[in-house]
């Protein structure tokens, strides 16, 4: 797998000098970060969308797409498959193989506290 991607990274990168009238992928490479990264979150919600629908031919097309898009993105922004292949291997040491690292637990936010309308509305007038 990782090879595969390496590979449509490496084509994704080759597209950098194509014809952005004649290739799909240049003239994704020529426009903005945030049309790139827009265009990923369109793919990962129609994975999401045909994982609800359960169609399974729907999402692996659309899996690739997601691949695809995301792969344009880091060539986009410099990352390379082999930065993400390191990171997942220092996770899988730290963690295990299908592991993520864990949220820190952010300090409970302090509550409001909750008081009649009626009792808000007389300080109000005084």
């Amino acid at each position: 797998m990782t090879d595969s991607i390496d590979r449509l990274f490496q084509g994704v990168v080759a597209e950098q000098q194509a014809d952005p009238s004649r290739s799909r992928t240049a003239r994704l490479l020529n426009a903005s970060r945030a049309k790139v990264a827009k265009k990923v979150a369109e793919e990962a919600t129609e994975v999401v969308i045909e994982a609800i629908g359960g169609d399974r031919n729907a999402i692996v097309r659309e899996s690739a797409d997601l691949i695809y898009n995301l792969v344009v993105l880091w060539a986009t922004l410099g990352v390379q498959p082999k930065d993400v292949w390191k990171e997942m291997q220092r996770r899988e040491q730290l963690f295990g193989l299908a592991e993520k690292l864990l949220k820190r637990p952010t300090a409970p936010k302090a509550r409001r506290k909750v008081v009649a309308a009626a009792v808000r509305q007389r300080k109000k007038r005084r």
